[in-house]
């Protein structure tokens, strides 16, 4: 397995290099210090990893993520960091990154990385009881950006679903005219033409 590792503390850079050459079997191919490096780096070296930090002078390791993602959505990002931040962990989610754990859990690195380099996503305790309420403030940050009320919101996920009005309606307890002209004002609201664009913007922008 090959891995690149960025942080902007050459002595974590270095000790992360002994840690993970310690098994044999993985080489860590490049070091990094800043998000540009990142860039520079995973084009060139295509590791299977990239292990890296998030606070970084230059460009953060999110902003590097999100351009790396960008031209390559295969790839494999491993943030290691030392902040349990609500909003790092919210945007490395929104990223698509495949792992977020905490550089004080040292001995979970190495496990970590073999998880990611096989297509799983990892994510340390302390963050797994965190997303659940994260999501939701993701789901309803979005909302709000969108002028989208909670009501609003739970017709759109049926609409999503492929339910009929008279589904929606039961699932809702309301009446299918209710349902047809909440629908109406929706997509006027969001300037959308139908239910089939409705559902596309779900899942695009709500999902």
């Amino acid at each position: 397995m090959k891995i690149l590792v960025v942080d902007d503390d050459r002595l974590v850079c270095q000790s992360l290099r002994t840690i993970i050459e310690a098994q044999g079997d993985i080489d860590v191919i490049g070091m990094g210090h800043n998000g540009e490096e990142a860039i520079a780096l995973y084009r060139q070296l295509k590791p299977d990893v990239l292990l890296m930090d998030i606070r970084m002078e230059v460009m953060t390791g999110l902003e590097a993520a999100a351009v790396i993602l960008a031209a390559d959505q295969t790839a494999r990002i491993l943030f290691l960091t030392t902040f349990l931040d609500d909003e790092y962990i919210i945007k490395a989610l929104k990223l698509g990154a495949k792992g977020y754990i905490i550089k004080q859990d040292f001995e979970s690195i190495v496990p970590s990385l073999r998880a990611v380099q096989i297509g799983q996503s990892v994510f340390g305790q302390d963050i797994v009881t965190k997303i659940p309420g994260l999501i939701n403030q993701l789901e309803h940050r979005e909302a709000d950006r969108f002028d989208l009320s909670d009501k609003e919101l739970e017709l759109i996920d049926r609409v999503a679903q492929g339910l009929s009005n008279r589904e929606i309606a039961e699932s809702l307890y309301l009446s299918e005219g209710t349902v047809r002209n909440r629908i109406s004002v929706i997509l006027e609201k969001l300037n959308l033409r139908d239910r089939t664009q409705l559902a596309i913007f779900f899942y695009k922008n709500l999902a």
